[in-house]
């Protein structure tokens, strides 16, 4: 646990955590592939995971299985510095897998194994509210919407959050496999939109929630909620867009040699919700909120140079170097 974190102020992240399985070689099928290399993953994980790395104080609230994986993912949080405190371990259910298919341009697809998988079945009674109501940030997906009873948790996780005057931090994280189809996926999505304080949505997700052009600023504009403080919308390598009450406007993003781009927007999240955490002031001064978004492009961009998500999470000094050298 670095020193800075026990300070600062703590950001919890919700949901899912689980071990992706990526092949060795890119560009071939799950059928093709020979050999799989084991890489913890999971979004809200992997967003705690980016914060501690950059020396945040980060806590993570889920369920795993009572087995090896389980506890090898426990262990690994609590060797990235994250409070695992809100971890919950199912003695019937096994830790979640998912098999991921890297093309070859780094991109991804994905086949899930959760009949039911732990973290689905984390149930209200078993939240930690007490660490929810101290932190300063309560960050969450949707895949915990999928299922009861993980879904009445979440919701009463929120509920609690929003009771105590935390932020809410919501990056749907679409994965269409796991929800039973497109129109329940968009509608279980959009049923907490309004509750969150800022929403992260990548270009794609932009485009499956409307239905529209995700280029097109007005598109983008459909998924504003006057309960919003911000709106950020990441495309890629061409880095993100932001939306507020009072500006709008863009960020370039950094070219790298991409990998592998799985945790790539965890990567960006935990660097952004880092600064929001020092300065919730970021959201009125557009400024200090391109800044932060400079710094979070940075991080986003060197977690695709390496395989997995939590392995090629970046440090404070990589994405400032990546920031220089590119200036």
């Amino acid at each position: 646990m670095n020193n800075n974190s026990a300070k600062s102020p703590m950001i919890v992240s919700f949901g899912e955590m689980l071990i992706d399985f990526v092949p060795d070689v890119a560009g071939v099928s799950l059928a093709e592939s020979y050999a799989f290399i084991k890489a913890p993953g999971g979004a809200p994980a992997n967003v705690a995971c980016a914060i501690a790395k950059l020396g945040g104080n980060a806590a993570f609230i889920g369920k795993v299985g009572d087995d090896e994986f389980g506890h090898m993912l426990a262990n690994l949080l609590n060797k990235s510095g994250v409070n695992s405190d809100g971890i919950c371990f199912d003695k019937d259910a096994r830790t979640a897998l998912a098999f991921v298919t890297l093309k070859a341009d780094g991109q991804r697809e994905f086949m899930f194994y959760r009949s039911p998988s732990a973290d689905m079945l984390l149930k209200e009674s078993e939240l930690k509210l007490d660490l929810i109501k101290q932190a300063k940030i309560f960050h969450y997906g949707s895949i915990s919407l999928i299922s009861e009873p993980c879904k009445s948790a979440h919701m009463a996780a929120m509920k609690a959050a929003k009771q105590a005057g935390v932020l809410l931090s919501y990056d749907p994280n679409v994965r269409l496999p796991l929800w039973p189809s497109p129109e329940a996926a968009r509608d279980g999505i959009k049923s907490i939109w309004d509750q969150a304080d800022f929403v992260k949505v990548s270009d794609d997700e932009v485009e499956f929630l409307t239905k529209g052009d995700p280029k097109k600023d007005d598109v983008v504009m459909s998924l504003w909620n006057d309960n919003f403080k911000l709106l950020i919308v990441t495309d890629g390598p061409e880095g993100c867009r932001y939306f507020t009450k009072k500006f709008k406007g863009k960020v370039n993003g950094y070219k790298v040699k991409t990998v592998d781009t799985t945790g790539a927007g965890d990567a960006f999240v935990g660097a952004f919700l880092q600064a929001v955490a020092k300065d919730p002031n970021l959201f009125n001064d557009e400024n200090k909120l391109k800044e932060a978004l400079v710094f979070a492009n940075a991080c986003g961009a060197i977690s695709t140079t390496q395989k997995g998500a939590i392995p090629s999470l970046p440090d404070k000094a990589q994405a400032e170097n990546l920031i220089k050298e590119a200036k």
